[in-house]
């Protein structure tokens, strides 16, 4: 039986890799959420509904990082010894830091849905990409510093990709003359 410590793969009773069927995840999640829901244990009084609690919020914490490629990638990480720690390490290869630019002034200059459009699309394959990386480094080569370095790339383009919504919503807002 696991415990409130065990990781997520071991309380979700998954293999410990990046690649995962997501219709398996939230099975197991809801699998998990009918076992350890509070209500469950009404009859069994408050400190049984209080484990029940914590167990919830662990289930539903694990399943948050699981179902996210993104998080997983960065969990997974983390297990293996080479935290992200985006924060303070920001580090990333030329390449990547002009094309940020070069997608950076595509979006300023996004006159119509059009341009968004075809700027979402090299950022969706650029994602593609970085996350078949990540599958490749953690769950074949075993390269935990160099997914690493993946997640973090990763984490720029959510944060672009978020970006480009916002633009998305302004020129639909500025179309209907709000």
């Amino acid at each position: 039986m696991t415990s409130l410590q065990s990781n997520d793969f071991e309380l979700f009773d998954l293999p410990e890799q990046f690649a995962q069927e997501r219709s398996v995840i939230d099975a197991r999640w809801k699998e998990l959420q009918r076992q350890t829901h509070p209500d469950k244990f009404t009859t069994e009084g408050a400190a049984a509904q209080r484990v029940a609690m914590q167990w919830s919020v662990r289930v539903n914490e694990a399943y948050q990082r699981l179902k996210d490629p993104l998080r997983r990638a960065a969990y997974l990480c983390e297990l293996r010894g080479a935290p992200i720690q985006a924060e303070n390490n920001t580090a990333m290869p030329t390449s990547f830091l002009m094309q940020q630019m070069q997608w950076r002034e595509a979006l300023e200059e996004a006159a119509d849905l059009a341009d968004l459009d075809a700027l979402q699309a090299e950022v969706t394959q650029a994602r593609r990409g970085l996350i078949q990386a990540c599958e490749q480094l953690l769950d074949q080569a075993g390269d935990v510093g160099a997914a690493a370095q993946q997640v973090r790339a990763l984490m720029f383009i959510e944060r672009f990709a978020a970006d480009i919504e916002k633009r998305y919503d302004q020129l639909e807002n500025a179309s209907q003359g709000h």
